[in-house]
C-alpha cells in the first residue's frame, strides 16, 4: 500500500537552508524513511552530505528534542557510531521556525540488517556500548520510565479486542477470548518472573527503548550508525537487552502468520547475547530475566495497535495474536536452550 508522505515545500527548504553552512547545494533527494509524517531530504553539497528533516508533530517537543541531542552528542563525543549532528550558522543542533522543528545530519553510508550472525553479534555489542557509555549520564529533563514491562495498559487492551476485530471475518468469540485470556495470563506469569529475579532491584540508567534492526546501518556487517534516539527513557538495562534480543532472533513471514514459524532463531540469539556480554557482562540473574521479558515484548507490540485497529498493519489481528501465542509458548517450553544459547561457542 503506497503511503502518503510529507513533503517539503520548494519555498520552506530554501527558507531553512539559509540558516546552515552548507556551501553551493549541488542536489537534494527526498528520503522516504521513516515516519511519513517528518519529511527528510538527502542534502548533496560542497561541505558534504547531509539529511535535513522535520520533526513530525507530536515529537517537536523541544524539550525532549533537547534531551535527544545531548545523549546523541555525549555518544558521538565517546566514539559511538551515530550520524553527527549538524549545527545552524549560530551554533544550535535545533532549527525552530514557527511551529516546526528541524535537524540536519550528516549522511552515513550503510544498508540493512542482513541477518548474519556477525551482523547480529555487532548490534549486541553496540547496545551494550550505548548502555555502557551513558551509565553515569543524569539527566534535567524528565524522563519517561514506562516499558512494556508489567503495564497496566496492556490487560485492559487486551479486554477490547474481542469488539474491535471486523465483523465480517470474525472468528468464534470463544476462540478469541481463549487466545486473549491466555495471552494475559502469559504476559502477567512473565512479568512476575522478571520481577522474580531482582527487576525492581536493579539500577535505572538511560536505555535506548527502540534497539531494532529498522533503527541501524550496517556496512561489512558491522553497525555504521545507529538512529533514532526519540524512545530513550529510564529503565533497567535489561528491558533494553531483552527486546532487542526479541528483534534480533524473531522469525517472520508473509502475509499469513499461520504459516510463521513458532521458534526464535537460536544462533542469533546467541549471538546478540554474547555480542552484549562480550562488551559489557549480565548477571545470572538478568539472563533468567531475558527470556520472560522477550515474551513480555512480544505480547504488548502486538496488542496496543490490535486493540485500536484490529490488525496489526496489514497483518489480520486474530491471526496474528494466534501466531504471537504460538512464539510465547515456543520460548516458555525452551527456557533451557536459550540460555544455553548465550554460552561461548566452541571452538
Amino acid at each position: 500500500m503506497e503511503i502518503d508522505r510529507e513533503k517539503f515545500a520548494p519555498e520552506e527548504l530554501t527558507r531553512c537552508l539559509e540558516h546552515y553552512d552548507l556551501g553551493r547545494v549541488e542536489s537534494m533527494q527526498e528520503f522516504a524513511r521513516g515516519s511519513a509524517r517528518s519529511p527528510k531530504v538527502v542534502i548533496t553539497a560542497a561541505a558534504g552530505k547531509f539529511v535535513f528533516k522535520r520533526r513530525a508533530p507530536g515529537r517537536n517537543d523541544l524539550a525532549k528534542v533537547t534531551f535527544t541531542h545531548q545523549i546523541q552528542q555525549i555518544l558521538a563525543d565517546r566514539g559511538f557510531p551515530l550520524p553527527g549532528l549538524v549545527p545552524t550558522r549560530k551554533g544550535d543542533t535545533i532549527l525552530v521556525l514557527g511551529s516546526n522543528v528541524y535537524e540536519m545530519f550528516h549522511h552515513i553510508a550503510g544498508g540493512s540488517y542482513d541477518g548474519s550472525l556477525k551482523a547480529t553479534r555487532s548490534a549486541g555489542r553496540t547496545l551494550a556500548s550505548f548502555h555502557s557509555l551513558l551509565a553515569d549520564f543524569h539527566s534535567e529533563f524528565h524522563l519517561p520510565t514506562g516499558s512494556y514491562h508489567k503495564a497496566h495498559s496492556i490487560p485492559k487492551a487486551m479486554r477490547t479486542i474481542v469488539s474491535v476485530l471486523p465483523l465480517d471475518r470474525r472468528p468464534p468469540i470463544k476462540a478469541v477470548k481463549g487466545t486473549t485470556r491466555w495471552l494475559t495470563e502469559s504476559y502477567r506469569f512473565c512479568g512476575e518472573q522478571a520481577e522474580a529475579a531482582g527487576l525492581h532491584l536493579w539500577p535505572k540508567q538511560i536505555v535506548h527503548g527502540d534497539w531494532h534492526p529498522g533503527n541501524m546501518l550496517f556496512r561489512d556487517q558491522e553497525i555504521a550508525a545507529v538512529v533514532d534516539y526519540d524512545a530513550a527513557r529510564l529503565q533497567q538495562r535489561v528491558i533494553d537487552l531483552a527486546n532487542g534480543a526479541l528483534q534480533f532472533s524473531i522469525i517472520g513471514g508473509g502475509d499469513d502468520t499461520a504459516f510463521w514459524l513458532d521458534e526464535a532463531d537460536l544462533p542469533r540469539f546467541g549471538e546478540f547475547m554474547r555480542g552484549y556480554i562480550e562488551v559489557s557482562p549480565i548477571s545470572s540473574q538478568e539472563l533468567r530475566a531475558v527470556p520472560f521479558l522477550m515474551c513480555e515484548a512480544l505480547i504488548a507490540e502486538a496488542v496496543l495497535p490490535i486493540a485500536t485497529t484490529g490488525s496489526f498493519g496489514r497483518l489480520e489481528g486474530f491471526g496474528f495474536l494466534s501466531m504471537i501465542r504460538r512464539k510465547v509458548a515456543w520460548i516458555l517450553k525452551h527456557l533451557p536452550e536459550l540460555r544455553r544459547a548465550t554460552k561461548p561457542a566452541a571452538s
